[in-house]
């Protein structure tokens, strides 16, 4: 079995905090903090251990916020050398996310700091929605400021902390009406050198998409200039992502896929036809080129997969991009798991194929899932 993302945030995590903070206060209450923290420890989640911890620094920290920012910040261990590959290390600082979050929106000029400072350890990305919340023009002006930071952690804060549709955080309603306040963030940011900020931007823009696709599509359009490198293109590309796979026209439009594009899937396999739950398909898919004149395609799986109800739900999966000249033709291949996932639970019965080009649906065989 699988561990569990909680378990690597195990009962260590309070202590070694304590021994943290101990080290630039010698009278911080450590042993009270840690007998609170793991107070019924055992059957919390993540984020619910990371709140209780929180809460326990809230009882043990000064009464004064600032000076309690301060002994967290001076606490702090070394900044992220790196943007990848930092495992569950940084998560050890997600208790102090939480703290200014719940404590510090009464002090801003001390909560910014100490989030600049938190967020090359952790990503501030929690916290700082609340400032939005609470004092939106302030905070986007220091955001704004941050696009310029020499750190590459606080500029991915400007980009991921402003997304409207966050993972595992509330949904910031004020821009998912109007994300007009986001754009000129995003504008300032969209070649970034870091390719971990662009990544960042590209999700906010498509966050963007699912609730006003009008303003994504011409954010990307703006942005794909004559002058746009190709960090910029795979930029847009990811950012339209949502709409390019629900085969909206505008949006492909923008990529540079005309929606009657004559490419045509000539053949669609899938093998095995009776796979079972816990194995795997693999789909074929040739495409062909009857025009004279290349022809820019990108090709789309989508899955109908069986739902507990009976009824179908699609699952689209990308097949590649590819600039096929007239006459002729190319394979594309792809691997889809049938195996149980914690995003997608798979049931016996008939499962359909389609294969989207450019948009436009064509129909593909049927495979009979079996049970494991």
């Amino acid at each position: 079995m699988a561990e569990r993302l909680k378990d690597h945030f195990g009962p260590d995590v309070p202590r070694r905090i304590a021994d943290m903070l101990v080290a630039v206060e010698p009278t911080f209450p450590a042993e009270r903090f840690v007998a609170e923290s793991l107070d019924g420890y055992d059957e919390l989640e993540l984020l619910d251990r990371a709140r209780a911890i929180a809460g326990a620094l809230g009882n043990a920290l000064p009464a004064d916020y600032a000076d309690a920012a301060d002994l967290l910040v001076r606490s702090l261990g070394p900044p992220l050398e790196r943007t990848e590959g930092n495992g569950m290390a940084p998560f050890l600082y997600m208790p102090h996310v939480f703290y200014v979050a719940e404590h510090g929106l009464a002090d801003f000029e001390v909560s910014m700091a100490a989030q600049h400072a938190l967020t090359q350890r952790f990503t501030c990305e929690f916290s700082i929605r609340p400032f939005i919340v609470s004092e939106p023009e302030r905070t986007l002006a220091v955001l704004a400021a941050w696009t310029r930071d020499d750190s590459v952690h606080v500029r991915r804060l400007v980009s991921e902390g402003t997304r409207p549709r966050l993972p595992w955080a509330p949904r910031l309603d004020a821009f998912v009406a109007d994300p007009s306040p986001i754009l000129p963030l995003l504008d300032a940011l969209k070649d970034d050198p870091e390719e971990y900020v662009r990544r960042s931007v590209a999700n906010n823009l498509n966050d963007i998409s699912k609730d006003n696709p009008a303003v994504a599509i011409d954010t990307a359009g703006r942005w794909l200039d004559p002058g746009a490198g190709e960090d910029r293109r795979r930029l847009v590309r990811h950012a339209l992502r949502t709409l390019s796979k629900a085969g909206d026209e505008a949006a492909l439009g923008v990529l540079g896929f005309r929606a009657d594009s004559p490419v045509v899937p000539s053949q669609i396999s899938v093998d095995p036809a009776a796979p079972r739950i816990g194995g795997q398909i693999h789909v074929e898919v040739e495409l062909t080129n009857p025009a004279d004149e290349l022809e820019p395609t990108i090709a789309e799986l989508r899955v109908w997969f069986m739902k507990s109800s009976g009824d179908l739900s699609p699952r689209t999966f990308r097949l590649g991009e590819v600039d096929l000249p007239g006459g002729e033709a190319v394979v594309l291949k792809k691997r889809v798991s049938l195996k149980q996932h914690t995003t997608r639970t798979h049931y016996p019965g008939t499962h359909r194929i389609e294969v989207m080009v450019n948009g436009t649906a064509h129909a593909g065989p049927e495979f009979e899932l079996a049970a494991a």
